[in-house]
């Protein structure tokens, strides 16, 4: 079955920035609804169309093509007296943009008494090359359509 819109897909992937350095690896497969809905990212989708289970291929991903370029204005410092008792590098705490809407800050640093947030992407600024297999490939349900993401296995559980 090929890859076209309402068919539903697996993958295994492999993700390295420029320089071939592993970010990221899938340990269990990847299951996304393919056709525009944004389970993954456009270029991804654009480069599996048409295709079938066991197709293999790397694409390359400028920035603004993957998590964004980087966005200064994400990044802001806070006292510590404004966080919750332990409060640690690497974490995740909701904050809100300076236009009210909720958004994901991770904590970069932790200096004296001040608290260092990073609203950007991890990844954001950084060139990627996401190296795929395709392991599975077949219709999707009406159900899934109408919620617009898999369900089941490695899929959406309501």
């Amino acid at each position: 079955m090929q890859i076209l819109k309402d068919t539903v897909v697996t993958l295994q992937y492999k993700v390295t920035d420029a320089s071939g350095k592993l970010m990221e690896q899938s340990k269990d497969p990847m299951v996304y609804l393919h056709g525009g809905y944004d389970n993954t990212l456009p270029k991804i989708e654009a480069a599996l169309e048409g295709q079938s289970t066991g197709f293999q291929t790397t694409v390359a991903l400028a920035p603004e093509d993957a998590f964004g370029v980087r966005d200064e204005s994400l990044v802001r410092t806070i006292p510590k007296s404004e966080f919750p008792p332990g409060v640690k590098v690497g974490g995740q705490l909701q904050g809100t943009l300076d236009s009210g809407q909720p958004h994901v800050f991770h904590v970069m640093k932790i200096k004296g008494d001040k608290v260092m947030l990073d609203g950007n992407h991890p990844w954001a600024g950084v060139p990627l090359r996401f190296t795929i297999k395709v392991t599975g490939v077949r219709a999707a349900s009406t159900e899934e359509i109408a919620h617009r993401h898999v369900h089941g296995e490695h899929g959406h559980h309501h």
